[in-house]
């Protein structure tokens, strides 16, 4: 009987081998497709899903045939994360094709099929090479979200991160609220990552009139993807009820001043140290948010 599976996987890896020679521009599809069969393959001829979890003397079997009849590229490990790959993908999802098996690689060891699905989809939509992706998953992104259950239908804070990720020199080091400001401006790209899906930078510590009295937006965002301003404000304190008051402000200026009227109403983020629940709970203005940050 193995002798029969050995012979399907190595056919299924000659033909697919040969299929990328021809149609170069498919090969991850190719390639998932022969993987997740082979991943299949193994599973079935190691007795089901529950023995295959143990047996990995086929697998060292198979490994040492395949690597002598066709080369390079079937070792031990890579036929066990084809078996990993069918065992976890035959649970989730249609094989997401825009992906490569680089890719499918650094998802195999997440256990939360929502993660992964989570982790497919920002790939896909954020054009991600596998080392980004590898990033994303090592800082814990989909753990940071803190309204996962909008993914469906993600508003301009779904993908707003708890904590913020934020890049500094020294990370040992105090930071007041100037070094803090000036540590996301020289890594503004990895800082807009971080806060989600297109947005953009329109100016820091832009000056603002309210009353008589001139105030400061520490930073000041455009979201391309919701059409609207996002104010951001940074505090290295716990959470006050006064920056709710400062912010409301700030985007209450925005709307009258800055924003257009084709876009939509300006929302706020304000990045804290440390949070403080009693507040937000009575905090009445659904166009505010909040969030924490760390240093690395």
């Amino acid at each position: 009987m193995h002798i029969n599976y050995y012979n399907e996987i190595k056919e299924t890896l000659v033909k697919n081998e040969a299929y990328k020679k021809v149609k170069d521009y498919s090969k991850n599809k190719s390639d998932l497709n022969a993987y997740y069969e082979v991943g299949k393959l193994i599973v079935e001829a190691q007795g089901g899903e529950k023995r295959a979890k143990y047996g990995n003397k086929l697998i060292k079997e198979y490994s040492e045939r395949l690597t002598k009849e066709l080369g390079k590229g079937y070792s031990k490990r890579s036929l066990s994360l084809m078996r990993k790959f069918y065992m976890r993908f035959s649970k989730v999802q249609a094989l997401p094709a825009q992906l490569s098996w680089s890719h499918i690689c650094e998802l195999l060891f997440l256990n939360d099929s929502d993660a992964i699905k989570y982790y497919i989809n920002i790939s896909i939509s954020q054009n991600l090479s596998y080392r980004e992706l590898r990033e994303r998953i090592k800082l814990k992104e989909y753990e940071r979200i803190g309204y996962k259950e909008e993914l469906e239908k993600p508003e301009v804070n779904t993908l707003i991160k708890n904590p913020i990720i934020i890049k500094v020199d020294n990370q040992n080091i105090k930071l007041d609220e100037y070094a803090l400001h000036q540590s996301i401006l020289e890594n503004m790209d990895n800082f807009l990552k971080e806060l989600g899906i297109g947005f953009t930078y329109a100016g820091s510590e832009v000056k603002i009139k309210i009353g008589d009295r001139y105030n400061y937006i520490d930073f000041l965002l455009f979201n391309v993807k919701y059409n609207c301003y996002v104010v951001i404000e940074l505090k290295i304190t716990e959470m006050k009820a006064e920056y709710i008051g400062q912010v409301t402000k700030y985007i209450n200026y925005v709307d009258k001043n800055i924003k257009e009227p084709f876009n939509d109403k300006t929302v706020g983020v304000i990045i804290c140290k440390k949070e403080n629940k009693f507040i937000l709970e009575y905090c009445t203005n659904t166009r505010i948010f909040t969030t924490t940050y760390e240093l690395v």
